[in-house]
């Protein structure tokens, strides 16, 4: 089961996942989201992924973690999101020794979500001022579908700049994929979808879908 958890976290939500009588594998696409993934007594970092990953979630183990939007991650994490792209450390790694203490009032409290929440909370203050004033508008304006250089010219940035910035703030270039798949799902066709989400064609689309997705277009939204 997977639930999310109104903590009321800027720029990040806690959810929790189970599996109480049997495993389960989850499709988890690409969304240029960072992950602190508490389990079994440890904290993972799970990093912007490229491509698709199949997730399996044993019967009986808990998972209690927050997701930052993309963009927000950085700041808190010290680290740019490329260096984490397509990679699950463990916090430890990523912030030595504070990463295990972490890990352990999470394991001991009773509440887990609630503590994790707190957590946060407090690395978000902290973070404050090392986050990309620009990650969230540029994600929101990518998220409308908004062309590239559009966006980078709306920021006062040139689509070189914007590149760079994208690749710190998201772990990669911006991309149309997440617009798509909603416009999708609301019954538009796939090929005005591709219009209004700057693809070439209907093609270009379906091999971007694959590509990031490990499937089909067609079987990821009926699936």
């Amino acid at each position: 089961m997977y639930r999310e958890w109104p903590y009321g976290l800027d720029g990040a939500v806690v959810w929790t996942r189970s599996a109480a009588d049997e495993g389960r594998v989850a499709r988890i696409l690409p969304d240029g989201c960072i992950d602190l993934i508490w389990s079994q007594g440890r904290v993972m970092v799970a990093g912007p992924d490229t491509t698709a990953r199949l997730v399996s979630t044993p019967a009986g183990v808990e998972y209690v973690a927050v997701r930052f939007a993309p963009g927000q991650a950085p700041g808190v994490l010290g680290v740019p999101a490329h260096e984490l792209r397509d990679r699950q450390p463990d916090l430890d790694d990523v912030w030595p020794g504070r990463g295990r203490r972490l890990a352990e009032i999470i394991s001991a409290s009773a509440d887990r979500p609630r503590a994790l929440a707190e957590l946060v909370r407090s690395e978000l203050a902290r973070a404050a001022n090392r986050r990309d004033p620009l990650a969230r508008e540029v994600a929101t304006r990518l998220a409308r579908g908004e062309r590239v250089g559009d966006v980078a010219r709306a920021v006062g940035l040139s689509p070189r700049q914007l590149h760079r910035r994208s690749l710190d703030a998201f772990g990669y270039g911006p991309k149309t994929l997440a617009r798509a798949l909603r416009l999708a799902r609301a019954g538009t066709p796939l090929a005005d979808v591709a219009a209004r989400t700057g693809y070439a064609d209907q093609a270009h689309l379906a091999r971007d879908v694959r590509a990031l997705s490990g499937t089909t277009a067609v079987a990821l939204l009926t699936g």
